[in-house]
């Protein structure tokens, strides 16, 4: 291992620890609740979809269940393991354009750029760090990057199986990482340079089968309980009670406007990729592998600008590919400013910058919420709720307690939905007038509502229940009133 190459591996590390140290801090997002709950759920033997509703693709909710079968049921192991996933797909990442861009004096300087680029990024360290499937995903994508680029020169059908089946493991996870299967399958058999093309994409398309399997065998228990959470309730659901969700759309995909991060990395991923065409004397097999990620960048932008609503913490999923592009960027842009052989002003220029952005938003959101917070609240409800009471909650506070949920009540998205009672049932859906019914009939021993989670509308909940607690922007209520 030479020096330079060890001063890389010293900078992902770096990262890597400031991401775990966020992630056991200040990590928190409001959906991810949902996704440490199913994890729950799961390790206690439920199965997604058939059990409870469901509305992803579910290798991420056992991915987690995994992880908390061996080091405990916390926020804190979810986030762990997020962290050092994404901090994998930054060395991943980095190591990509240490190996493979063809200016020698260039490839620790731009390797650390790329690093810089993606691991101090806002909405990698803000989202890359929790419990929903966007740090798995990090990693899956960006190694079925790196076995892809491997594959074509390899006569064998492994790499391409493997590729297959991170590209499919991402795809399990996450839909928003859909198109990167037929991405690099596409590119893969036009670019394959040993072996047979067609037994390569037939290994491809075997392996990320291989990926769905946990999902295949749910679907084959109960097809339409499946097709409701992974199709269904994404394409025709999602929107419900969402009245301006096109408009805000389009706020979203402008929004980088907003973003000195987005405005960098896109501007030097663009400068990067107009180099390599117009510029770089490269050989076609290099610039083939370098136009990858921007195939990749502007397939997984197209895709997740469909959503419906979209937002933008999804777009950290482009995030590696356009950091390749835009060490690139940096390389043309200060190779006429700074001698080529000595880029380090530049590199330092660029991770200051990252560093104030950064800062800057992480101030921003230092009152935001936190799984502190959370944990106190769960306390609270645990002091006033009988061992075997039932519980109205946010799926956070559920996933404290330890406390299963009513039939239902997993996913408080989901209440928007109003089916007859046949269908609701099966789907294990609740709506809100439903539940305003359970609770003014007396069903729940303990109510906990926050601002920004469970509402129950305009129920007077002091003249149902006796007790109640402000903890946080919550509050806490129990010992029903006689009816």
């Amino acid at each position: 291992m030479t020096r330079p190459y060890i001063a890389l591996c010293a900078l992902v590390s770096v990262i890597c620890a400031g991401l775990v140290l966020y992630s056991q801090t200040a990590a928190f997002a409001w959906d991810e609740g949902f996704h440490l709950l199913a994890a729950q759920l799961i390790k206690a033997g439920k199965k997604p979809y058939l059990d409870f509703v469901f509305s992803q693709t579910p290798l991420n909710a056992y991915w987690n269940a995994g992880w908390m079968s061996l080091f405990g049921e916390s926020w804190r192991t979810a986030h762990a393991v997020a962290a050092v996933c994404t901090a994998g797909a930054v060395m991943l990442t980095a190591d990509f354009v240490f190996r493979y861009l063809p200016v020698p004096g260039w490839r620790l300087a731009a390797a650390a750029s790329a690093a810089c680029a993606m691991g101090m990024n806002v909405l990698v360290v803000d989202f890359g760090t929790i419990g929903q499937a966007y740090g798995l995903c990090l990693l899956l994508i960006s190694g079925a990057f790196r076995i892809s680029i491997a594959a074509v020169d390899r006569e064998s059908l492994l790499p391409s199986a493997f590729a297959g089946l991170l590209a499919g493991g991402a795809a399990a996870s996450s839909l928003l990482t859909a198109p990167v299967a037929p991405v690099l399958l596409l590119w893969t058999f036009f670019c394959n340079r040993a072996g047979g093309r067609w037994v390569k994409a037939a290994a491809f398309v075997a392996g990320a089968a291989i990926a769905f399997l946990p999902l295949i065998r749910l679907l084959i228990e109960s097809p339409r309980q499946v097709y409701f959470g992974v199709i269904e309730y994404n394409f025709r659901y999602r929107g419900v009670q969402w009245e301006h969700a096109t408009v805000h759309n389009i706020e979203v995909m402008l929004s980088w406007i907003d973003s000195s991060h987005a405005l960098l990395l896109g501007l030097l991923a663009i400068t990067g990729l107009m180099y390599i065409r117009f510029h770089s004397n490269w050989p076609p097999a290099r610039r083939a592998e370098f136009y990858l990620c921007g195939w990749l960048a502007l397939a997984l932008g197209a895709h997740i600008s469909t959503a419906h609503p979209t937002f933008q913490r999804y777009y950290l999923l482009t995030v590696p590919f356009a950091a390749i592009l835009a060490a690139v960027g940096l390389y043309r842009v200060t190779s006429t400013v700074f001698h080529s052989e000595r880029p380090a002003v530049a590199v330092l220029l660029l991770a200051v910058l990252l560093a104030f952005g950064l800062g800057k938003s992480l101030y921003e959101e230092w009152d935001d919420w936190r799984w502190v917070q959370m944990e106190e609240i769960a306390r609270q409800v645990d002091q006033v709720t009988p061992a075997n009471g039932v519980l109205l909650a946010d799926e956070h506070i559920y996933f404290l307690t330890g406390r299963r949920p009513p039939s239902g009540m997993e996913l408080v998205d989901s209440h928007k939905l109003e089916f007859d009672a046949n269908r609701a049932a099966f789907l294990h859906v609740i709506s809100f007038a439903e539940v305003k019914r359970r609770v003014r009939a007396g069903v729940f021993d303990t109510v906990q509502v926050c601002e920004d989670g469970m509402n129950v509308g305009d129920l007077d909940m002091t003249k149902l229940y006796l007790h109640q607690a402000e903890v946080e922007d919550c509050t806490v209520f129990w010992e029903k009133t006689k009816r």
